[in-house]
């Protein structure tokens, strides 16, 4: 199904039964999905009539309910007594699909006890209350989403669910988040981007919001100080987390005095441990030293679905801990402490490259990029088939203009090879840059000045 509301009453209604669930977004392509339900061996697909049809075609061999036939059944108050006797915290709840190093989709298993303990902090953390009205704008197979979902059934607040048709039109969304008097923001940092990219709040702002949460990638520190200009007693937020330690692990609250070169992902969430770990598995606790960040606690998953192979190698013991199994997942993103002792992100071990003989964090250069005079956003990748530097821009500048300010901040072998300006950025599903979808354009020499 699309997110919506027959797509909770699934959700909802799985879980009553004492099962889990996994939402098959149906804009998937076929082998993706024959990916997913090979890895999930799923018996049961559940539907409605605008995706009856598709289900047909993508799900061969698998039962497909319509839930409007799943609405007509009489209720077995004895037997779902039974399961709900039987059933302990935990269990699963659901399973995200986050894409593989191998190619193939891995399959986040969260329980329900991390999703109860991470939701009751989350939303006492932020003064989450009845009278809140939560604009959902991830998708459901996004852990974003799981935020706004269960902060709004844990504390009785109102969920609106944006139609996906109005991020493609600032005008439409400012319009819905007005008209609706939202008051929470959860979301990815590209979709507040998209906004601020088109000058929406000089159009409309919406003046009710007192939260905004983001996450998923780094916010850009002009498109922050735009926000802040235009909702200056709202609580910005700044989270941090892969699906599988249950949405964030960490979170800090942006000072809107403070003059930010990087924002910090900041401390842990309370009942979380956040450590980090030089090459040599031990942990690093000085200040401005580079390690892996690795965590501890309930907010851990169950692993992979059906894929111990690649749970093992990241699901682990925490090296630390020589007297009994503490586990612990390693992200594979890099930070350091910074002088307030706040985890500051400093990319992905898969974002350091080595390039010309120096190893070089991309992240850097999208920071440089970034910096300079009429620059919107940028998107830096690198070609390892070619070796080759490509910075990807939005902005106001031409490319000679844009090399001779990156010249006065980056040593030459960090400048890119090319740097190549676009109208837009590609997104994954998630709210992400799809990197490899710009790398695909860039090599087929299409236009990308109209992405």
């Amino acid at each position: 199904m699309d997110k919506g509301i027959n797509a909770l009453i699934t959700f909802f209604s799985s879980i009553y039964a004492g099962c889990y669930y996994s939402l098959i977004n149906p804009e998937l392509p076929q082998n993706r999905v024959d990916q997913i339900i090979k890895t999930t061996r799923a018996i049961y697909v559940v539907t409605d009539d605008v995706h009856e049809e598709l289900a047909k075609k993508y799900f061969r061999g698998i039962k497909i309910i319509n839930i409007n036939e799943l609405k007509s059944y009489k209720i077995d108050e004895d037997r779902l007594q039974i399961i709900k006797d039987n059933h302990i915290d935990i269990d699963p709840i659901y399973v995200n699909f986050t894409s593989g190093s191998t190619g193939v989709p891995k399959g986040v298993v969260i329980s329900h006890r991390s999703v109860i303990d991470f939701i009751d902090k989350f939303t006492d953390l932020f003064n989450f209350c009845d009278k809140d009205i939560i604009a959902n704008q991830a998708p459901f197979d996004f852990d974003v989403s799981v935020k706004d979902i269960y902060s709004s059934i844990r504390v009785g607040a109102t969920l609106v669910i944006i139609p996906r048709s109005y991020f493609s039109n600032p005008t439409k969304l400012l319009d819905y988040l007005c008209d609706n008097k939202v008051t929470t923001m959860t979301w990815a940092v590209s979709a507040l981007c998209l906004i601020t990219t088109f000058h929406g709040l000089d159009y409309k702002v919406p003046e009710s919001v007192n939260k905004v949460i983001f996450s998923g990638e780094v916010m850009p520190i002009k498109h922050l100080k735009n926000w802040i200009k235009h909702l200056p007693d709202a609580t910005f937020v700044n989270v941090y987390g892969p699906t599988e330690i249950t949405c964030n692990c960490t979170y800090y609250l942006i000072d809107k005095n403070k003059e930010y070169e990087k924002i910090p992902i900041g401390k842990p969430f309370p009942n979380e441990r956040v450590i980090l770990l030089d090459e040599n598995e031990k942990e690093i606790k000085e200040q401005n030293k580079v390690g892996e960040i690795c965590v501890i606690g309930t907010c851990l998953g169950l692993g992979y679905y059906n894929n111990l192979d690649q749970t093992n190698k990241v699901f682990t013991k925490n090296p630390n801990q020589k007297y009994y199994f503490e586990s612990m997942y390693h992200t594979g993103d890099l930070a350091y402490y910074d002088s307030n002792n706040d985890l500051v992100f400093n990319g992905r071990r898969d974002f350091q490259i080595k390039y010309q003989g120096h190893r070089i964090e991309l992240e850097e250069i999208d920071k440089a990029i970034n910096s300079c005079d009429n620059i919107v956003r940028s998107c830096t990748i690198f070609d390892e088939n070619r070796s080759k530097l490509y910075g990807f821009y939005i902005g106001d500048i031409t490319n000679s203009d844009l090399k001779k300010q990156l010249r006065e901040v980056l040593p030459v072998y960090m400048i890119p090879t090319s740097l190549i300006k676009v109208d837009e950025f590609p997104l994954t599903k998630n709210g992400k840059i799809d990197r490899k979808r710009l790398l695909e354009l860039k090599e087929g020499k299409k236009c990308l000045t109209k992405i």
